[in-house]
């Protein structure tokens, strides 16, 4: 068995057995398949798809590459959220404090920024002295002190998506149904989870372009997680434009503390919600989805969610007086303003160019070793529906230094469309797939 041969009936859309499988991915953990190879095993699976049989053993191949977590000395229902990636999508710095407060127990292992869209260890660690890379007892430990832990993929934990992760960013095959199940379904499985509830976005700052895209994603996520024993939920949400006001790191992180104060946009508070609710219902804590809602709404409203989140930063090393003094945040160096060309409405806010012009100013990888700054990205002023005249500032670059700031303005601005009507604004959340 070689690389070569399996990669050629890959590429020739061939239905791979589960030896040759684990040969390639157990051998590009420890270095007998190079990354050039998998590099093409990647682009030939983008191309040739998988079946579901395929696409479950790479699942559990994956997830066997390393340790599952031991989470039986962490009491109550373990439920985690996930998104298959956004502009703008803070809401697991939201979701999870809220869940949590609720009494859900949620030990999330996520990941960086992909492509064009944000990652949460990136923004988390924008806070000081935020740690996301706890070996898995003390994750565990965490997830029963706190209620909740955010961590990355340590070396014991799924290391072959680890690994996978960091070329598909940087090879042009994110938006590969079989490797998306995979990847975000390995991770999952071996947090120990006892449910598992799904945010696929859906439009051009997502993965999934179309909702039809998107409805074969949410319904291979649900089945092979089901296949799996894990059950799941699939919620699809809009991400046409970004989501609220903040792309960048530490801009999203201001952001979510504001939602957890109560502040922030409605948009973000809502669709939080949403999110957290399921999470509640599928844990067995609410009767049904009212109960859920209500519960969720509580734990938002009356402060507790926000003393889970400064309980979180704390315990995961970070400074938690990031809450009551955002500014301690790490600020861009350089300011730019943004300005709409004439009287109209916001009608467009292109969310994929946005979140290209983010990644170019700093705030997401171009390569595998690529540092992010924490401080850059791009804060929306006057979202879709916004009545502007001439001159008015629609949006904010904050960049290293003026130069760059002053340069990423024509991008920026090419992301907002206008026109004389103000739009309908539809909400958030689009469609459930169980």
């Amino acid at each position: 068995m070689n690389a070569y041969e399996i990669i050629l009936r890959k590429r020739e859309g061939e239905e791979l057995t589960v030896e040759e499988l684990e040969f390639m991915v157990l051998g590009f953990v420890d270095g007998r398949v190079e990354d050039y190879q998998m590099s093409a095993f990647l682009m030939a699976t983008f191309f040739s798809g998988a079946t579901d049989a395929e696409t479950e053993a790479l699942t559990r191949i994956m997830l066997d590459s390393g340790e599952v977590l031991d989470m039986s000395g962490v009491l109550g229902p373990k439920v985690d959220k996930h998104s298959t990636g956004g502009v703008g999508d803070k809401l697991s710095l939201i979701v999870a404090p809220v869940a949590a407060a609720a009494g859900v127990r949620v030990p999330m292992l996520s990941g960086r920024g992909l492509g064009h869209t944000g990652g949460t260890l990136d923004k988390l660690e924008s806070i000081p002295g935020m740690r996301t890379d706890f070996p898995p007892e003390e994750f565990a430990e965490l997830v029963a002190d706190v209620g909740m832990a955010i961590v990355g993929q340590s070396p014991q934990l799924v290391p072959a998506d680890r690994k996978m992760y960091a070329l598909r960013d940087v090879t042009a095959t994110i938006e590969c149904i079989p490797l998306i199940v995979g990847s975000i379904l390995s991770k999952k499985l071996a947090a120990g989870l006892d449910g598992l509830v799904l945010d696929v976005k859906v439009g051009r700052g997502a993965f999934m372009g179309d909702i039809e895209e998107a409805r074969r994603l949410a319904a291979a996520l649900v089945r092979t997680a089901g296949r799996l024993g894990l059950p799941a939920v699939a919620l699809l949400t809009d991400m046409a434009s970004p989501l609220g006001r903040t792309v960048g790191n530490a801009l999203e992180v201001r952001e979510s503390i504001e939602v957890l104060k109560g502040d922030g946009p409605s948009e973000v508070r809502e669709i939080s919600l949403v999110l957290a609710s399921r999470m509640i219902l599928m844990a067995g804590l609410a009767s049904g989805a009212e109960e859920a809602e209500t519960l969720a709404t509580d734990a938002l409203d009356d402060g507790r969610a926000m003393e889970v989140f400064s309980r979180f930063i704390s315990a995961q090393g970070g400074d938690a007086g990031v809450i009551e003094n955002p500014d301690a945040l790490p600020r861009a160096a350089a300011v730019a303003e943004v300005v709409a060309p004439g009287d109209a409405f916001v009608t467009v806010v292109d969310a994929l160019m946005v979140g290209l012009a983010a990644t170019a100013l700093g705030a997401g990888r171009r390569t595998v070793d690529e540092t992010v700054d924490p401080a850059v990205g791009i804060e929306i002023v006057a979202p879709i529906g916004t009545a502007v005249g001439k001159g008015d500032v629609v949006a904010l670059v904050h960049a290293r230094g003026k130069d760059e700031a002053e340069g990423a303005l024509p991008r920026v601005g090419a992301a907002f469309g206008y026109g004389p009507d103000r739009p309908h604004v539809g909400g958030r959340m689009l469609e459930v797939s169980e």
